[in-house]
Formats: structure tokens, C-alpha cells, sequence
């Protein structure tokens, strides 16, 4: 069966396929944005706790080395539509925009719906078509796109953009299909692993501390020993290991989980060096001189941290402080300036913000987002190998691989 003609069929409803198929379309290209869910922009809309971290408002420089893997075939694209741009592209539509900490940009409602529902409303002002099915295959004839075969019959088209999103979140449809067609038509997919992702322990003092928040603390991750990230800022101890922000940020540096052995460091007290830390634990020592050990870490510590530093400390729980030598004193203070976690791994890949790996970039035109093996083919957003920290780069790379590619789609014949 035929569902008719197109000159573009943009496959996925997500950032990157909404950027896409409104910028074509804007260009008067006749376009139809497939996705199988009854909503567009599903995931988008749960980014950021539902809040939407937009983008990142700093300079492409910096962006990029907020981009842990070929940060260099994103130059192009960053420079047809930077951060700045994008800011302007939502705010221009309608969307008042915040910069918050970490120079993180959300919507000034707190609401992703917005967001979604901003793209949505242009891509149909604009004259997208929108179809609800799942694509099952890119057809091509000589090397070149010639349509695209649904679940409800086969689109026509001269051009098609694979933006299925990665393998996280599948219940909102990034289920990793994409990568399958895109292997189908001769192209490589890295390995993928899950980003942005929680981390498992064997320390069974994690799940002892289950649902302990910590917050203004330094966090570092080494990689064999090799100190490969560290950052101040909010963590939460789990049933399986450790979570939060500085936990997910830390994961997306760990890109050799299996092969490479890591661990966590946790500075609880960055404000104080050791000197002064030593300094406040004998303030509280003298405080507490009569009681014994367990009792006299309340001012320092959370409750439900104090039982796991009295045992990592060695020091007896009923010793009276008053009797702890300068030695077991300074096990404590390397305790609250180096808090161990060992981690045994990540958590499922379906648990992920972001899948790291996917095509290859170097069988894609970094200035064209089209295919080097399929004329007519383009890919943008996660389905590339492309990933980055948190803070709202991920979705930039959505933003400016989907503009690029909207803008590059027959562009001989809109010049």
C-alpha cells in the first residue's frame, strides 16, 4: 500500500526530528515526520525532571570540550546553529528562556511540554505532515533514497532522516530500530553503551545509606588509578550503588567500563582543607571529649553516614573521644576528604539519559549531516556517535545535527 509522496520523510518525533522537519519544511520542502507514538517529542518532554535543559549558554569552544568523544565533526554544526542560536531560535517562537547554574538553559516555565509543544506547533504551521506509524525499512535504488516502508505502507521520498534517538528510554520509542537501518544500508554503529547513567558498587555501604543525599561535595572518578573528572555539586547514595548529577556526569567519562577499572573519591568537606578540617575535628572532639565515638559525629556527618565512617574509620564506636589518638584522628579526616566507593559497573542501558556510540561520523558529511554511502540518507541527534555531559549539550547536538540536516535536505533545489 502507498501512503503517497513526499520529497522528505523525517523518521523519529523527537528534539533532533522536530529541528529537522521544521527547518525543511520552512524551506518550502514537502515533509512527513514519522513517529510512532500518539506524541511528539515524548522523551523530550521528561528531559531534565520534565524541565528541560534546553542547551548550555557558552561559547563553542567550551562546548566542545564538554564533548568526551569526535567533538570535531560537531564545528560545522555548531556554527550554523550555536547555543546562542538556538536561544534565540526558542525565544524569537514565543518561549521565554532562564540561564541557571552551570550556565544550563531551561524554559522560564519549567515545563519541557513547552518545548515540545513549540516544535510541534511549527512543524504543523509550517506544513509538515504528520504520520503515526513505525518505519520498518529505507528503500533505495543506485545508491540514492527512494522511500521509506512503514508499518501502514510505503512513503515515497527522495530523502530521508534517520533521528530514532539511541537505545534509553525505550518506552518512548528510542529502542535502538534506527541503528538497525542504518546497518542495513552499509553503515557502521559503534559500540554502544549507556551515558549519563547510574553507577552500581559492590560497597555494601551504599545500600546501607540508600536514599542519603549529598549535597556540595566534590566528586572524582579515576580510571586506573587516573583522575578523569571532578566536580562539585549533588549525589544520592542507592539500593545498587550511587546516582544524581555528579554521578551521571562522572559515567560519561567512564568509556571503558569492562576493560578499565574505576572508582569514586567524595571530598564530603571541599570547603576545608585538611588543615582546617583537622582543626574543626578537634573543636568537636573537645565538644564531645567525655562521649564516646559514635556520638560525637553529628555536627560533621548525616545519621545515615555516621555508622559507615565510625566502620571504614577503624575506630571502635564506643571509644571514648577523649582517647582517640592523632593516627585514628587522621583516618577519619581521610575519610571525610576521600570517601571510597568502588564501581562494578553502570546501570541497564534503558536506564540512561543518553547512549553513547551509534553511526559512525566518519560515513556522515559533517557539513551536510547526508550520508557518504546513500545519497538522500541523514542522520541527527543520539543515533549518531556523538554524546556529551550533562548541562544541556546532549540536546544542542539534537538541535544542530537536525538544523543542519533540515537545511541540507535537496538543497540544489532550493538555492
Amino acid at each position: 500500500m502507498k501512503l503517497g509522496k513526499a520529497e522528505l520523510t523525517v523518521i523519529g518525533g523527537g528534539a533532533a526530528g522536530l529541528m529537522c522537519a521544521c527547518t525543511a519544511a520552512a524551506r518550502g520542502v514537502d515533509t512527513v515526520l514519522l513517529e510512532p507514538n500518539r506524541m511528539l517529542g515524548r522523551k523530550l518532554r521528561i528531559t531534565g525532571k520534565g524541565r528541560c535543559n534546553v542547551t548550555n549558554s557558552c561559547d563553542i569552544k567550551t562546548f566542545m570540550a564538554n564533548i568526551p568523544g569526535d567533538g570535531r565533526f560537531l564545528y560545522s554544526a555548531l556554527n550554523r546553529l550555536s547555543p546562542a542560536d538556538t536561544m534565540a531560535f526558542f525565544q524569537d517562537n514565543g518561549l521565554p528562556l532562564k540561564v541557571e547554574r552551570g550556565n544550563r538553559v531551561f524554559p522560564v516555565s519549567d515545563n519541557a511540554n513547552d518545548v515540545a509543544g513549540l516544535l510541534d506547533r511549527l512543524c504543523r504551521r509550517r506544513g509538515v505532515r504528520v504520520l503515526h506509524g513505525k518505519a520498518l525499512e529505507i528503500c533505495t535504488d543506485q545508491g540514492a533514497v527512494t522511500g521509506v516502508s512503514t508499518d501502514q505502507g510505503l512513503i515515497q521520498c527522495r530523502a530521508a532522516a534517520l533521528c530514532t534517538g539511541g537505545l534509553s528510554y525505550p518506552l518512548t520509542g528510542s529502542d535502538g530500530t534506527g541503528y538497525a537501518m542504518a546497518e542495513k544500508l552499509g553503515h557502521s554503529v559503534t559500540g554502544l553503551r549507556p551515558s549519563l547513567v547510574p553507577l552500581e558498587s559492590g560497597d555494601g555501604y551504599c545500600g546501607e545509606m540508600q536514599g542519603f543525599a549529598l549535597k556540595n561535595v566534590t566528586l572524582s572518578a579515576y580510571e586506573n588509578n587516573r583522575l578523569i573528572y571532578k566536580e562539585l555539586g549533588e549525589m544520592l547514595f542507592t539500593h545498587f550503588g550511587v546516582s544524581g548529577p555528579l554521578v551521571l556526569s562522572a559515567s560519561s567519562h567512564m568509556r571503558n567500563m569492562g576493560s578499565a577499572e574505576y572508582r569514586l573519591e567524595i571530598d564530603l568537606k571541599p570547603g576545608l582543607d585538611e588543615k582546617k578540617l583537622d582543626a574543626r575535628l578537634l573543636r568537636d572532639f573537645e565538644k564531645y571529649s567525655n562521649r564516646e565515638f559514635k556520638n560525637a559525629l553529628g555536627d560533621l556527618a548525616g545519621r545515615a553516614m555516621i555508622p559507615v565512617l565510625i566502620r571504614l574509620s577503624g575506630i571502635p564506636e564506643d571509644t571514648k573521644v577523649n582517647s582517640i589518638t592523632r593516627e585514628q584522628r587522621m583516618r577519619l579526616l581521610h575519610l571525610f576528604k576521600a570517601f571510597p566507593v568502588s564501581v562494578s559497573g553502570t546501570r541497564p542501558v534503558d536506564e540512561a539519559i543518553v547512549t553513547a556510540g551509534g553511526v559512525s561520523t566518519k560515513e556522515v558529511n559533517p557539513r551536510t549531516m547526508e550520508s557518504k554511502l546513500v545519497k538522500g540518507l541523514f542522520f541527527a541527534g543520539e543515533i549518531l556517535d556523538l554524546d556529551g555531559y550533562t548541562g544541556g549539550f546532549n540536546l544542542q547536538i539534537a538541535w544542530s545535527t537536525g538544523y543542519v540536516a533540515g537545511n541540507s535536505v535537496l538543497e540544489d533545489e532550493y538555492l
